[in-house]
């Protein structure tokens, strides 16, 4: 399943850090996967267009940059998350500075590299807890095979990766984070745009709840009637 088109450049302002924002100002992204899978690549290239390949591993850095978005200016912050994830029997072993990354995040992105099949074993199992914590079917998460480049060592099929993204409701992209900036910005903008709906309807039904039904006017009627039983009863 394609990522709708999003053909509109890419800015990043500022590259510093982005000044805390009143609660709800920000979109938090969480990037999950098993190690090794380019987590921390493709976050570097959304945020600066660069490539990098090699990182330390289990960083679990946290970005926070303003990003152009649509006409606006976005406050995100990207979770990068370590991949020290264990999965045994379709049961993935989540460590608690995981889970409460998950439990922090509103949209996520479950990368695996297409060059290593058990990569894309984790996929299910970190969905499943994804939505242990987030029982609401609107949190979006997108699933992307990484590392499209490396046909010749393909350990998983494109097919395979659509077929376990329509069994979870989810969106599918298969992107080269080496050689397509464009891919990787596509997916994390349609990302952001997701949460930042999400974020607008939680905040529409939050004021819809809050308003206190005015109370209906009595109904003259009806009291006139009420009042005329009321003296023919004492009248008997």
């Amino acid at each position: 399943m394609r990522l709708p088109s999003m053909s509109q450049p890419f800015l990043l302002a500022p590259i510093a850090e982005c000044p805390p924002g009143p609660p709800g100002a920000q979109v938090r992204l969480a990037v999950l996967g098993a190690r090794g899978v380019g987590k921390s690549a493709m976050i570097v290239r959304f945020l600066t267009k660069r490539f990098i390949g090699d990182y330390e591993p289990n960083t679990g850095s946290l970005y926070s940059r303003l990003v152009h978005l649509d006409g606006d200016h976005v406050a995100v912050q990207i979770q990068d998350t370590p991949g020290c994830i264990q999965v045994q029997e379709d049961c993935v072993q989540v460590p608690d500075s995981l889970s409460r990354c998950v439990k922090w995040a509103e949209g996520f992105l479950l990368v695996y590299s297409i060059t290593d099949y058990s990569s894309y074993q984790s996929v299910q199992p970190l969905y499943q807890h994804i939505r242990k914590v987030h029982p609401d079917a609107r949190t979006p998460i997108i699933i992307v095979g990484n590392k499209a480049d490396l046909l010749h060592a393909r350990q998983v099929q494109a097919k395979e990766g659509l077929q376990l993204a329509n069994e979870l409701g989810s969106l599918f992209l298969e992107i080269s984070t080496s050689e397509d900036s464009q891919g990787v910005c596509d997916v994390f903008q349609y990302l952001c745009k997701e949460v930042s709906k999400l974020q607008h309807a939680g905040s529409t039904d939050r004021r819809r709840s809050s308003i206190i039904p005015r109370p209906k006017s009595p109904n003259m009627q009806d009291l006139k009637r009420r009042f005329k039983q009321a003296l023919s009863s004492k009248v008997k």
